[in-house]
């Protein structure tokens, strides 16, 4: 029996295979805050009744429902494969570096039709009894990164779901010994893609990758519940740079309103031969909106630099990934 608290509490997923179809949790991620809840909309009778002064219970009923929330956690160098796939698009298979035990994901930016995700919560009463929430059809709508001086990597997932549905089985909770990626593994490069440079002087970096859908496709027929949500706009990348002034290398994009490659990495330990625990996400051009230097004191001037990315016209971006992991 678990601990009736937080505690107690976990998370499990799997990739669906037909939208909203419940499909067993095989993935076990550690996180560290989520608000995954039902929402239902109800519509209550007005029907007059003679002497009666409350609506009538029975003729409350429940009309549409669908779930939504976020998932946050520390981005680990394993187990996280499968919410990258269903950020980014592409259907990815780990593919093994030399004859090593390291494999590397390459989840290049791609429509996410198709990508859902069955996640199933656990939720402990005070007894230590857990109880089942499992939400199918989960798309993700946005993703967002970030780590700053003392900071470990952390990731928002912000879930669209079709339903919740507490009549499955909670899965046993299996967690594989992972290591998350933290800001002394960190560099920014930057410069033309392919050949970037690192920056010297950052501080912090965050981004967000937000994939636009048509989240409220309810149709007849469908018992209330809604259909797969579609792409309704343009991919939206955004985030920030907060750095020390050592030098005008982004400053002078900004000025200029050039593009530059974006290389965002984290190198961790040793897997064997030339391989390494890496979190890489690479925006082959981004453009600088706001942040240029100002001085407001007597200490050391830190610009923070907004940025949007775009499509370079060729290259896609992607987020890539070596582990252990031989499988999402």
């Amino acid at each position: 029996m678990a601990i009736g608290s937080g505690l107690g509490a976990q998370i499990g997923m799997a990739a669906e295979t037909t939208y909203g179809t419940y499909v067993a949790p095989t993935k076990f991620p550690e996180f560290t805050k989520e608000s995954l809840v039902l929402k239902k909309t109800t519509a209550q009778s007005a029907g007059i009744a003679a002497g009666r002064l409350l609506p009538l219970s029975a003729r409350r009923v429940v009309t549409r429902k669908e779930a939504q929330g976020t998932i946050e956690m520390e981005i680990a160098n394993k187990g996280l494969g499968l919410l990258f796939q269903a950020l980014m698009g592409t259907t990815v298979t780990p593919v093994q570096q030399g004859a090593t035990t390291a494999y590397l994901q390459t989840h290049t930016l791609a429509s996410v039709a198709g990508k859902s995700l069955t996640i199933q919560k656990g939720v402990p009463l005070t007894t230590g009894v857990v109880t089942d929430k499992s939400f199918v059809g989960c798309k993700v709508v946005s993703g967002e990164f970030a780590c700053g001086v003392g900071e470990m990597l952390t990731g928002s997932f912000e879930i669209d779901a079709k339903d919740c549905d507490e009549s499955q089985t909670l899965a046993a909770a299996s967690y594989v010994q992972s290591s998350p990626f933290h800001f002394g593994q960190m560099a920014l490069k930057t410069g033309a893609f392919g050949s970037e440079a690192a920056l010297d002087g950052i501080r912090k970096v965050s981004c967000k990758i937000e994939r636009p859908q048509d989240v409220e496709r309810f149709y007849a027929g469908q018992a209330g519940l809604k259909k797969e949500p579609v792409e309704n706009d343009q991919v939206k990348i955004t985030g920030s740079l907060e750095s020390d002034y050592v030098a005008t290398t982004l400053d002078d994009l900004h000025t200029s309103d050039g593009a530059t490659s974006f290389v965002w990495e984290f190198i961790g330990a040793n897997i064997a031969s030339t391989f390494f625990d890496t979190w890489r996400l690479t925006l082959p051009a981004i453009k600088l909106d706001e942040g240029p230097p100002v001085v407001d004191g007597f200490g050391v001037v830190k610009p923070t630099f907004s940025f949007t990315g775009l499509f370079d016209g060729t290259n896609q971006p992607k987020l890539e990934v070596i582990s252990t992991d031989v499988s999402l």
